[in-house]
């Protein structure tokens, strides 16, 4: 009965993360556009660390419960899966072009973060340790990003206010469809008018919304996913890297398939990455500064993995500034292996 009511759980936990994803990231989009901000820089901040919300309760509760290999394998896990199955799969229902930004900024400091995690877990205070100072400073790169994002998302807001208020003063078309709608002022009319043109505060309400259904649909993914796995044995550390952080993870991949689907290119791709610098400076930080982690030869393996998938987007869109579908289904292929790795080192 107790297997009955998680499986029930698992597919009500699924509808709630497509469903919010879907409200999410159309309210996101819209108060992007309406506030003049790249949707780059709201997939990096609003959606990333909206969607991060599962991995930040998954690995704060599990630190404080002492569970430290369930916390570090979450977010080395996540990370992972959401450079090669997030921006993958992505890949594969729509081709993602890769903004300039995110090769000059996002992915360097993504690749820099990892390359710091993997010294302090090496060469730190402690052999294969996070200690407190080395925790506090991955937690303190936490605000220097918040405040680098910040003040390139008004520098860039600034150009495209001045770029969007001229295409609006030339725009005829516009004009017209303005007009029509005063001519035309149905009650219809003003309801479709609403939804397409919606309001700053009906976003917000999306917006919660969404974010509602993700946060409460990746629990109950995550809880009845971890319960099911217990059920055949598995450790700690390996339904960490495995169901807990595909589980914390499914509202990166439905928001940026969802993003990719619909065409907003910036939010799917920022959303990933985004997501993949708070796992380690917020969530890990915050984690590993209220409890030290210990980190065995295994998970240094799995920081290096985590820096090759990131590496892997840089080398895909160099050339082309995209990733195109063969690419994304690489990056499946790839994640598929790791997940074989994983689990064939657990049991054999």
């Amino acid at each position: 009965m107790e297997i009955f009511v998680n499986i029930v759980l698992l597919i009500v936990g699924m509808a709630l993360l497509i469903k919010g994803a879907d409200f999410f990231v159309e309210g996101s989009s819209n108060i992007a556009r309406a506030l003049r901000i790249p949707s780059l820089i709201i997939g990096l901040t609003l959606v990333s660390i909206g969607t991060s919300a599962p991995e930040l309760s998954v690995s704060v509760t599990a630190s404080i419960q002492g569970s430290g290999d369930l916390s570090f394998g979450n977010v080395i896990g996540s990370n992972i899966f959401n450079v090669l199955i997030v921006v993958g799969a992505s890949a594969l229902i729509h081709p993602l072009a890769v903004e300039k930004d995110m090769f000059k900024f996002d992915l360097p400091i993504y690749l820099g973060i990892c390359v710091i995690l993997f010294f302090f877990a090496m060469f730190g205070s402690s052999d294969y340790q996070l200690s407190l100072w080395e925790s506090i400073i991955i937690f303190i790169l936490f605000f220097i990003y918040m405040a680098f994002l910040v003040i390139r998302g008004l520098k860039n807001s600034r150009k495209t206010f001045k770029e969007e208020k001229e295409n609006v003063q030339n725009n005829e078309e516009i004009k017209k469809e303005n007009a029509k709608l005063s001519e035309n002022n149905t009650f219809f009319l003003k309801l479709k008018n609403l939804w397409e043109h919606k309001p700053w505060w009906l976003n917000l309400i999306l917006i919660a919304i969404g974010l509602a259904g993700i946060i409460f649909g990746g629990n109950f993914v995550v809880d009845s996913a971890s319960f099911l796995a217990i059920q055949f044995g598995m450790s700690e550390a390996l339904v960490g890297l495995t169901i807990v952080s595909v589980g914390t993870s499914l509202p990166e991949l439905v928001t940026s398939m969802v993003a990719s689907k619909k065409g907003e290119n910036d939010i799917a791709v920022g959303n990933a990455i985004g997501s993949c610098i708070f796992n380690i400076v917020l969530i890990l930080g915050l984690s590993s500064t209220i409890r030290p982690m210990s980190i065995n030869f295994e998970s240094i393996i799995d920081i290096i993995c985590m820096f090759i998938s990131g590496l892997l987007i840089f080398i895909f869109a160099i050339r082309a500034k995209k990733i195109v579908r063969w690419q994304g289904l690489t990056m499946v292929i790839l994640y598929i292996g790791y997940l074989s790795y994983i689990i064939g080192r657990h049991y054999f």
